[in-house]
């Protein structure tokens, strides 16, 4: 939910800067390419799950901004910070497969996609809606309060899934991938750990 809302403040770029919107779309590919480096390559695991609130929050706040309609040299910086904070996907799908067994991480990864893929565009719909009433600086800002909202009405609950990842559910993936990989060697020629599915 959180990704989405913002996703609906992205699709209101062309509608804000008509003729520049192609740099807004620009600054936020490179936010996001910063955020899934630092946090896929250089942020310890132990560390991952902890992020998720401060991310999904830095994914909304500076969207927040638009209400006052910064000029495209600030508003251009604001979205490559705010999207930054889409890294907390890579911890979210993280998490996913430490609690998913393996021969069922191709459905809980469809699964995902779907459900992410239709949010983002039920929240754009809506942005859409909001826009045309108000004004599209309006419609961005009110999708980003939304992202806030429900990452802190969500806040408790993810930081309560941290442990179990952290602790005997992670262990418990690993010992379930091990037993899989030894009981079933895999067919010639296919890599270790290949999920077809």
């Amino acid at each position: 939910m959180p990704n989405g809302l913002v996703v609906g403040c992205e699709s209101l770029y062309v509608s804000y800067a008509p003729d520049r919107a192609g740099l807004l779309f620009a600054a936020g590919a490179a936010g996001m390419l910063t955020g899934d480096i630092l946090i896929g390559r250089f942020v310890p695991r132990r560390w991952r799950s902890r992020l998720t609130v401060p991310l999904l929050l830095l994914l909304a706040a500076p969207h927040l901004f638009f209400f006052l309609g910064p000029a495209l040299p600030v508003a251009a910086p604001l979205v490559a910070l705010a999207t930054v904070g889409f890294a907390a996907s890579l911890i979210s799908q993280e998490r996913l497969m430490a609690l998913t067994p393996d021969e069922l991480s191709g459905h809980a990864l469809g699964l995902h996609s779907a459900g992410m893929l239709t949010m983002q565009g039920v929240c754009a719909l809506l942005a859409g809606a909001v826009a045309e009433r108000t004004s599209p600086a309006t419609g961005i800002t009110v999708l980003a309060a939304a992202s806030v909202a429900v990452t802190l009405m969500l806040a408790r609950g993810l930081r309560r899934a941290e442990e179990p990842v952290r602790g005997e559910a992670a262990q418990a993936g690993v010992v379930v991938r091990t037993r899989a990989a030894d009981a079933v060697p895999p067919p010639p020629g296919d890599p270790v750990g290949t999920d077809p599915a």
